[in-house]
């Protein structure tokens, strides 16, 4: 057992020695928390050449899904957060936590409680009217093995430290001092034979060879009771070193409030799918939440790496601010690879508009990339901003559109076309010049052209430059368009 006061220290990992590992319960979505979390443990294994893992805390059977599992395993592997080696599921393990237990209870470190539930409640119920803390104060915390009643159904309880305190130097906190006399004798097996979180958690970390548990600051009191577990695993066959703890805090909305959907506190997925998030974005955003390395705003996975060090996460809760997380991503929407965004583009515009699904194709697409993605914020105002290309005449228009093709300039748009008609260098160099010649011949501004071009052209107000426009769409389909709108 621990001694009356205890240190676990947070001192430098040996190069390659770090361990880490990110261990979500499979209930539902990887949500932007455990996301974060994630890629910290990721980073702190790779800045220091480490390993990182990961585990499945299954043991809900109930609530755990395989739907759950794989929208895990998808979302960090958007996210380049895929495990360095076969994940680990805790359920799989049962055997192996609870002949721990046994051996804790052989050497006298946990004991047989034969408390009822019924006992239990009138115990809790009498601190509460005494207005004190419930802690459990089993009277078969000593008992023997001859006193264990025979056909009773017993939970393993742990026999916790009752004097002095114990101290975690904690990497992103700090120093954090419990007294021992605060923690109780948890549960580790229930009465079916079955671990608990508790116990399967410490277990599993110490068969993994985990040396660094960085995780969410709402498991700081957790981790008193798992040392528990730890030294009294140490005392009885020793290998059971003290990890290096990382406890970092939670994300608040941009309001200060905890994180919720309303603040966009949504699945991994939903940033992919629904938004049309990068994950180069995602990542440098959660890196942000947090972290940072001067006034570096825009940050590389190598940086990333190279910067990166768990003892320089911000002690206080970050703030997600989903506008923030937009901009950025605009920032690598501009920054991507032509051909890649192409083809993130081409489902969702075929989904956008199932009518012409057969005519979307990456190659047009590529081509239009440049003039497209300076306009667009996510994948999804790219798609939008693409559909002209693809659009089936008679071409759908909005009704600011429509205003814009009065009498007047379908006149113009009809000798538009028959100038363009005789046009036979069809780049953006020489349909400017040509719009711009005619505009002087009419005596006119340009806009009074362009305008009604660029409705006729795309059905709407808003497009790229409207020869850049002309030049996608090419002479034919620009011709049949125009002569649309003039009819």
């Amino acid at each position: 057992m621990a001694s009356a006061t205890d240190t676990v220290s947070a001192g430098s990992p040996e190069k390659g020695r770090v361990v880490t590992r990110f261990a979500p319960s499979p209930t539902g979505f990887l949500h932007i928390g455990g996301a974060r979390t994630a890629l910290f443990n990721w980073l702190y294994a790779r800045h220091h050449g480490g390993t990182y893992l990961l585990r499945i805390e299954d043991t809900d059977r109930a609530r755990s899904t395989d739907a759950a599992i794989d929208a895990i395993f998808d979302g960090l592997n958007w996210l380049g957060l895929g495990g360095d080696a076969e994940p680990v599921f805790q359920f799989a393990r049962s055997d192996r936590h609870a002949e721990v237990a046994r051996k804790m209870l052989e050497a006298g470190r946990a004991y047989r409680c034969y408390l009822t539930q019924e006992e239990l409640a009138a115990r809790r119920e009498q601190a509460q009217a005494e207005r004190r803390p419930f802690r459990i104060d089993s009277e078969w915390r000593d008992a023997t093995a001859d006193q264990w009643p025979e056909s009773l159904a017993y939970v393993v309880r742990m026999k916790s430290p009752r004097d002095g305190e114990t101290t975690i130097d904690d990497k992103v906190q700090g120093a954090i001092t419990v007294q021992n006399s605060e923690l109780d004798d948890f549960v580790i097996l229930r009465s079916d034979g079955t671990p608990t979180y508790m116990l399967a958690v410490v277990v599993d970390d110490h068969d993994m060879g985990v040396t660094h548990v960085i995780r969410g600051d709402d498991h700081i009191n957790n981790a008193f009771r798992q040392l528990v577990v730890i030294r009294a695993m140490h005392a009885i066959e020793g290998g059971w070193p003290d990890p290096v703890y990382g406890h970092i805090p939670l994300i608040h909305g941009a309001d200060g409030a905890k994180l919720s959907k309303r603040h966009g506190a949504l699945g991994v997925d939903a940033y992919r799918d629904e938004l049309g998030l990068l994950p180069e974005a995602v990542f440098n955003y959660l890196l942000r939440l947090g972290w940072g390395h001067g006034d570096e705003e825009i940050i590389s996975r190598e940086q990333a790496v190279e910067w990166f060090d768990i003892g320089d996460v911000n002690k206080g809760a970050s703030r997600f601010d989903l506008k923030k997380l937009l901009n950025l991503n605009g920032h690598y929407i501009r920054e991507a690879d032509d051909a890649r965004l192409a083809a993130l583009v081409a489902p969702k515009l075929a989904t956008l508009e199932p009518a012409f699904a057969a005519a979307v194709g990456t190659d047009l697409l590529t081509r239009a990339m440049p003039v497209l993605k300076v306009r667009a914020a996510d994948l999804n105002e790219l798609s939008a901003g693409a559909v002209f290309l693809f659009a089936q005449r008679p071409l759908p228009m909005t009704e600011k559109a429509a205003a814009l093709l009065t009498d007047e300039a379908r006149a113009i748009l009809g000798q538009v076309a028959d100038r363009f008609d005789a046009e036979n260098d069809w780049t953006m160099e020489s349909l400017e010049a040509t719009v711009k010649q005619m505009a002087e011949e009419l005596g006119i501004g340009l806009g009074k052209i362009a305008q009604p071009l660029r409705a006729s052209l795309t059905g709407q107000t808003t497009s790229p430059g409207i020869f850049d426009v002309l030049a996608l769409l090419g002479k034919d389909e620009s011709l049949l368009r125009i002569r649309d709108a003039v009819a």
